[in-house]
């Protein structure tokens, strides 16, 4: 059984014995999947040459997570924490270019924090460093595309080896950031894989709170209203069941209107972008792993 095929046995074993998040299998139909749209050029680095295009989505992965501090950040004028993040580092791109591997195994808090406009002392970024640090010892002496290649044009098989050579990375039962590093390289443009419609959605806060919204994910009373008041969700049971139950209620979703997880993923994620959406508060874990 391959990663993708063990997120999900993991995720509807998780949702079938859920206590505190139920999934109302009535509202799905009330949900119209459209085309995933594509990156957005301005807040990422896309125009560069294809290595350096693929360094950039490996360096940006590397470090989207964090959610559950993004309250924290300074943002950017109208852009959320993960937008922040990524414009911050396409600028870093453009300016500077890309770090090399060895560069990476190098960089500390305070350089991470120059790129990205915040407060070296925060707790984000000396975690994000280590995040890259890791990266280049993963790369070791490849370029991006080398290590890309290797997988052999699988989707999958890259997200084990991201799983397999970076401790930030494993995510067991949801492999979100693992999953999401293929998805993001293809809409980049820079890599082709032939079982990109293997991946799960890519579990995180966002979607969870899109679906809950809609009426698909019903949370219990307390959880609920933890959820409402802002408060910080610890890592745990409720934590998981929320994001097994939105990864289950989306394959479900996906085999419904005929179109891929990671496709809906994505439609969603954008959907919550909305201000329907952003009027109300998500759960908010601090983790590494979204």
């Amino acid at each position: 059984m391959g990663l993708c095929d063990r997120v999900r046995a993991a995720c509807a074993e998780i949702a079938a014995h859920a206590r505190h998040v139920r999934i109302d299998l009535d509202r799905l139909g009330e949900i119209e999947p459209g085309p995933p749209p594509p990156l957005d050029p301005e807040r990422h680095y896309l125009e560069g040459s294809r290595e350096d295009v693929a360094m950039y989505t490996l360096t940006l992965d590397a470090i989207n997570f964090g959610s559950g501090w993004f309250p924290t950040l300074r943002k950017r004028p109208g852009c959320s924490g993960y937008y922040t993040v990524a414009w911050s580092l396409a600028d870093r791109f453009r300016a500077e270019g890309p770090w090399t591997p060895a560069e990476l195994r190098r960089l500390d808090a305070r350089e991470l924090a120059r790129v990205l406009g915040q407060d070296p002392g925060h707790e984000l970024m000396a975690l994000y460093a280590e995040a890259l640090r890791q990266l280049g010892r993963f790369l070791g002496e490849r370029s991006a595309l080398e290590a890309i290649e290797a997988a052999g044009g699988s989707a999958e098989r890259l997200a084990e080896q991201l799983a397999r050579g970076m401790e930030l990375f494993r995510d067991p039962g949801f492999y979100k950031r693992a999953q999401i590093t293929p998805n993001d390289l293809a809409l980049s443009g820079v890599a082709e894989f032939d079982d990109l419609d293997r991946l799960t959605i890519f579990a995180d806060n966002l979607v969870p709170h899109v679906l809950r919204v809609d009426g698909v994910l019903v949370y219990e009373p307390w959880l609920a209203a933890l959820i409402d008041a802002e408060r910080l969700l610890p890592p745990g049971q409720a934590e998981r069941e929320i994001r097994a139950c939105a990864v289950h209620a989306c394959e479900l979703l996906a085999e419904r209107v005929g179109v891929p997880p990671r496709a809906l993923d994505v439609w969603l994620w954008n959907r919550g972008q909305q201000p329907c959406y952003k009027a109300r508060p998500r759960h908010r874990t601090r983790t590494v792993h979204y």
